[in-house]
């Protein structure tokens, strides 16, 4: 990809993100599905090409199973399920946005990109936790919890991304402190994880560009799409907002992603 279509596909994705924040929340979580759900979820399509051939059916099946469990897990107990899903995030984007940093700046990646968007918009945040299925009396607690540790983690990661002359880190960063927390997290996942994480899939795999990753990812990529789609239809009906039928989609593509590919990758590393 060329400079200027980087700098325009910036320009697009950031023009978007500004316009979602000044528009109705309905808005905001239709950008946070792209962004998330088709955007965000292409670093994830190629789990399965990383995994040795041999060894591929087992991965399905770990996968397909660590799927159904998380579903089911939603479905049973959303209260018990929404923080592990968040905790089980941000322990595998402080384990895999900076692996060459230091431990108190990967433990604060991973804590910020959860939190930091809690910490100037608490009221919007409490709202999308209690619609994501959080128990009423863990609200409060949790939320100025996360937003006092999104606070201190965000101002320690600024101050590392000027010192760095970081500009990707500073970016993503304010992003997830001022803007609304739909947009915020997005952009901050796209800009700190899952666009780094793409490129770097796209190296691993040898594609010469963008378009060749997504003709060796579609198959799986179209299918993951799918299957969100089926999981938000079978939510919908006791999901007015459609704020936990999200979650519970992106729960169950991201639990394998997290706790399924690494084992398989690091095997095919060793050999």
């Amino acid at each position: 990809m060329t400079l200027p279509q980087q700098c325009a596909g910036w320009g697009i994705l950031w023009g978007a993100a500004l316009a979602a924040s000044f528009s109705p929340p309905v808005c905001q979580l239709l950008f946070a599905v792209i962004a998330i759900g088709v955007i965000g979820m292409a670093h994830g399509a190629s789990d399965l090409a990383i995994v040795r051939p041999e060894r591929q059916p087992l991965f399905l099946i770990g996968y397909g199973v660590a799927m159904v469990l998380c579903l089911i897990w939603w479905h049973i107990s959303p209260a018990l399920a929404l923080p592990g899903f968040l905790l089980a995030s941000a322990l595998h984007f402080a384990l895999e946005d900076a692996p060459d940093g230091s431990l108190p700046e990967r433990l604060a990646r991973g804590i910020s990109l959860i939190a930091t968007p809690a910490t100037l918009h608490a009221a919007g945040w409490r709202t999308i936790l209690h619609s994501a299925g959080l128990d009423a009396a863990a609200l409060d607690a949790l939320t100025t919890a996360m937003a006092l540790a999104g606070g201190v983690t965000a101002a320690a990661l600024l101050i590392v991304g000027v010192t760095q002359r970081n500009w990707r880190l500073i970016a993503g960063t304010l992003a997830l402190l001022l803007l609304p927390p739909f947009v915020g997290f997005s952009m901050g996942f796209l800009i700190l994880h899952a666009l780094p994480q793409t490129a770097q899939r796209r190296e691993q795999l040898g594609c010469t560009g963008y378009i060749a990753y997504l003709r060796a990812t579609w198959p799986v990529l179209l299918s993951a799409l799918a299957l969100a789609a089926i999981t938000v239809c079978m939510m919908q009906p006791g999901d007015t907002r459609g704020i936990r039928s999200l979650f519970a989609a992106l729960a169950a593509l991201a639990i394998p992603h997290l706790l399924i590919t690494p084992w398989f990758e690091a095997e095919a590393t060793d050999h």
